[in-house]
């Protein structure tokens, strides 16, 4: 391909690229204002196009931390080398095992899209009940959300699973100005980092929370609540603390900047407690957890614990539909998306969707800068009887079985690429070539599950076979130009302890 068309088309993509991105809020804007551009077609732009795009982007070099060094303009010979090629993808991953529990450990990796990259993820062991959690966020009109979420969210379900003396224990030591002692034992990657200015306030709310609960019934007999319950409760609690943190004066105006972003950018959540009963799953939003299961034949089969809170699921549609006027019926859910404009139909944050709009003029005027925040003012169509938009999540119980073997808990960047079938094969031969040949080798190239589903994802070509020129490709696309093929991708993938088969 000439220079002067392979220029054209890399100008032609930027363009369309700002086309589609407020400058400001990298968050998936239509050009009529939506949430979550689609996809450009995912394998489409292989056949035919491939050359070109890869001409084109042949320059966007990336660093092992994700960072792009290069252009097509800077060096038309640049390439990716496959060992550069690895070194992108296994710069976030991790590996944690456990030395108890359902829970054997787990396998972790993310890979950016957005700039900066608005998934998140968690991990812990409780440490004051029994059990581990494991969470994927992912965040829209930036990662403010997205970020609080998966701090917070973790603390919320922990503190209601806690019995009585143990909250009565926190309450005292903050009574008295003691140290706490943990909650939860952390398992973080280096590159994962907190809102370290908002603690105190996250504390305060905390505190306020578990207050609650032994003010409440469920405290009364004791006993902490179930999971079923505590996720339930902390998904509720917490979206509703981030709604009343951006609407009160806080201390220093750092803290209230940092609010009103949470509170107008989103996150969807999937949270998996494991315990020794069995996975209790809350989703809210379009993150997806599928079980991986080893039938008595040898085969393998996926058993999904959670429906996508899109506009493809019919129940959320009449939920949707239940909850505002007949004549909205049509303007409710319009080309696929809440009020024409955000794909998941459930999230945190996004008050815009919420709150009265007089509620959110009268927040945003009393702020006193609101020029420097990330927050894209606008009026979703319609907007008529609200709120539309709710982080209730949605509840599962999966008693653990023989056969079961692992849990994938993936952002929709990975179900964009892969359906559930196909992400539990891969990570069921990822296994069994670990297992035989005891490392990694072809076609296990990574020792981590999820680098190996994401290596698979971005770069299998429409045989089923990995592409290296597309794998480098695409992670060699500019940061204006990388958010139009593929979303930014969370995968954790959970490996559960054998269960012992039940007596005849």
């Amino acid at each position: 391909m000439s220079a002067a068309v392979s220029s054209w088309v890399l100008h032609s993509a930027k363009r369309k690229a700002r086309h589609l991105f407020s400058p400001r809020c990298q968050h998936r804007l239509l050009p009529t204002c939506c949430w979550r551009v689609p996809l450009w077609p995912k394998r489409a732009w292989l056949s035919g196009t491939s050359a070109c795009l890869q001409d084109s982007y042949r320059g966007g070099g990336v660093t092992p931390q994700g960072r792009r060094v290069s252009s097509a303009s800077d060096d038309p010979d640049f390439q990716l080398t496959d060992a550069q090629v690895t070194a992108i993808l296994r710069a976030n991953e991790q590996a944690v095992r456990f030395p108890e529990g359902p829970a054997l450990g787990f396998e972790s990796n993310q890979l950016a899209a957005n700039a900066p990259m608005e998934d998140r993820r968690s991990a812990v062991t409780c440490l004051r009940t029994r059990g581990a959690m494991f969470g994927v966020f992912d965040g829209h009109c930036g990662h403010a959300c997205a970020q609080t979420v998966a701090e917070r969210l973790l603390y919320y379900a922990a503190v209601a699973l806690m019995p009585r003396p143990g909250l009565v224990e926190l309450e005292a030591a903050m009574s008295d100005l003691r140290p706490l002692s943990p909650v939860l034992q952390w398992h973080k990657h280096h590159n994962d980092y907190n809102y370290r200015q908002s603690t105190s306030l996250y504390l305060r709310h905390l505190r306020a929370f578990w207050r609650e609960i032994l003010a409440g019934e469920e405290a009364a007999g004791g006993e902490g609540m179930s999971p079923r319950d505590a996720l339930d409760r902390a998904f509720r609690r917490l979206d509703s603390d981030i709604s009343l943190e951006a609407q009160v004066p806080l201390q220093s105006d750092p803290l209230r900047s940092l609010a009103l972003e949470v509170a107008f950018s989103g996150s969807t959540a999937c949270v998996a407690h494991v315990g020794a009963d069995g996975v209790h799953l809350a989703n809210a939003g379009d993150c997806r957890a599928v079980v991986g299961a080893q039938e008595g034949h040898g085969g393998w089969s996926a058993l999904p614990l959670s429906r996508d809170h899109n506009a493809l699921n019919g129940a959320e549609l009449e939920r949707l539909w239940a909850q505002h006027p007949e004549v909205e019926q049509g303007t409710v859910v319009e080309d696929g998306r809440l009020l024409g404009t955000l794909m998941p139909l459930r999230a945190f944050g996004d008050v815009r969707f919420k709150w009265s709009l007089e509620l959110q003029r009268k927040v945003l005027e009393n702020s006193r800068d609101l020029d420097s925040l990330d927050i894209y003012e606008y009026t979703p169509p319609n907007y008529l009887t609200p709120p539309y938009l709710e982080a209730t999540p949605e509840l599962t119980y999966h008693r653990l079985r023989p056969e079961d073997r692992f849990l994938i808990l993936g952002s929709d960047g990975l179900w964009d690429m892969l359906d559930d079938e196909g992400a539990v094969r891969l990570v069921a031969e990822h296994l069994t070539a670990m297992y035989h040949q005891g490392g990694p080798s072809p076609p296990a190239l990574d020792p981590n599950a999820a680098t190996h589903l994401i290596r698979h994802a971005i770069g299998t070509n429409d045989y089923g076979e990995i592409d290296p020129e597309r794998l480098a490709t695409m992670l060699s696309l500019p940061e204006e130009v990388a958010r139009m093929y593929r979303d930014d991708i969370t995968v954790t993938v959970i490996y559960f302890n054998p269960v012992k088969q039940p007596d005849v």
